[in-house]
């Protein structure tokens, strides 16, 4: 049966008396689904549910909850289907959304479905749960090497316990690795498994790397890294995707919104708070190469129409694989406070999510402060944020702000365990 809950009522409300049978019931077209990638944009899965009567003129609207079998639904997967009365999965879709629940790749796990009906804010109803196996499959791609890039330049300058050398990637070429990385004015090397037993650095600078050869002198700027292996030559050039257009910080003027690379699905990601208004995705803030939608159709093309967007936070990703995008509205989590570059009034600057098997983890990197303090908030207002009472890198509800002095750092917010971990470039 299902069950009313009356979310809290004020004088003037008038509750209706739902008659007895006003039942919605669920259905799933299998009950088991093996997900593969072969598979990913077929359609595997239909949950459906009726629509019962209520005994007066309903208008409901319905999400349908996803949780492990034996969850009690405190933090599912959301779907919202507004008036409809079933959702379709495609294989990929519903993979995501397992993954996201934690199941385990490979193997076989049970699920539920719930279906949660709205006829007012005072009048929620949920269906009983239908139980599904599935059978996950893994997204993520493992591009990672050995090689990294260190030096005065990077992050971890010529060597940090905290923060590794820049990575490296694999290419569809084998032995030829990429590395995206935002440098300082400084020197670089190459070298593997974070050690000096094997480095590189380029005498003469040749194009052609040396066992133990020079320091490579670099200026400050965002650039695309290519080594090698086979032949020791390698390559650096100014390099960056990002955002712009009206809807963005910055307009149309820029600099642009930069996106991050993302080696687990080898694609360009970022979080970012637009306004009502378009964008466009273009290389190295400049129009010589830009990207539109003509069309609307989430496809993206060389030169194409502005990308109309509603205000709001945003998950954004550019596939150039499969030359296409996504603009998701998220919740999203930043860094504010006297410290950072926007100050207590925000907007906060942005964590970027991590997109591989740490749930509920996210990153700044390479975020100038000033002498101040900093909090960590959600979609830029005050009602969900943390501080750290003591000092002690675990994170309280409302705790205190907490102190930095200015420098560049890289910052990890774990949302599950509450903690922040701040980790100081060297100088």
């Amino acid at each position: 049966m299902s069950i009313l809950l009356v979310l809290g009522a004020c004088d003037d409300k008038e509750f209706i008396e739902l008659v007895s049978d006003a039942n919605t019931t669920v259905s799933i077209s299998t009950s088991s689904v093996v997900l593969t990638e072969d598979i990913a944009t077929n359609e595997v899965l239909t949950v459906s549910w009726s629509d019962p009567n209520y005994g007066f003129d309903a208008a409901p609207s319905y999400k349908l909850l996803i949780d492990l079998a034996g969850g009690d639904f405190t933090a599912p997967q959301i779907i919202a289907v507004g008036a409809d009365l079933n959702k379709v999965f495609t294989a990929q879709e519903l993979n995501g959304k397992m993954l996201s629940l934690g199941l385990k790749p490979n193997e076989a796990s049970n699920i539920e479905f719930i279906v949660q009906t709205t006829l007012s804010d005072a009048q929620i109803m949920f269906s009983q749960p239908v139980s599904l196996s599935v059978t996950a499959y893994s997204s993520l791609l493992d591009l990672s090497s050995a090689w990294g890039l260190v030096g005065s330049a990077t992050p971890g300058s010529w060597g940090n316990e905290f923060v590794k050398d820049v990575p490296f990637y694999s290419t569809a070429t084998s032995g030829v690795y990429v590395c995206y990385a935002t440098l300082k004015d400084g020197e670089i090397k190459i070298r593997k498994d974070n050690l000096w037993s094997e480095n590189y650095g380029d005498t003469g600078m040749d194009g052609v790397l040396d066992a133990g050869g020079d320091n490579i002198a670099v200026t400050a700027g965002s650039y695309k890294v290519t080594f090698n292996e086979n032949d020791l030559s390698w390559s650096i050039e100014p390099y960056t995707w990002g955002l712009v257009g009206s809807a963005t910080p910055n307009g149309w003027d820029g600099p642009d919104f930069k996106l991050n690379y993302n080696s687990f699905q080898d694609n360009w990601t970022t979080v970012v708070t637009l306004a009502e208004g378009e964008v466009k995705f273009r290389f190295n803030n400049d129009w010589g190469l830009n990207y539109g939608d003509s069309g609307a159709d989430g496809s993206l093309e060389v030169g194409g129409d502005n990308i109309a967007v509603d205000g709001g936070h945003y998950l954004v990703t550019m596939d150039l694989n499969n030359v296409e995008y996504t603009l998701e509205k998220v919740d999203v989590w930043g860094l504010v406070g006297s410290g950072t570059p926007n100050g207590w009034d925000g907007p906060d600057t942005k964590f970027i999510p991590d997109f591989g098997i740490n749930e509920g983890t996210y990153y700044i990197n390479g975020i100038t402060l000033v002498d101040g303090e900093i909090k960590i908030r959600q979609n830029d207002a005050w009602g969900v944020n943390f501080g750290d009472t003591g000092n002690d890198g675990t994170l309280e509800a409302g705790g205190d702000n907490i102190p930095v002095a200015a420098g560049t750092y890289n910052i990890v917010f774990d949302s599950v365990a509450e903690t922040i971990a701040v980790y100081a470039w060297p100088e």
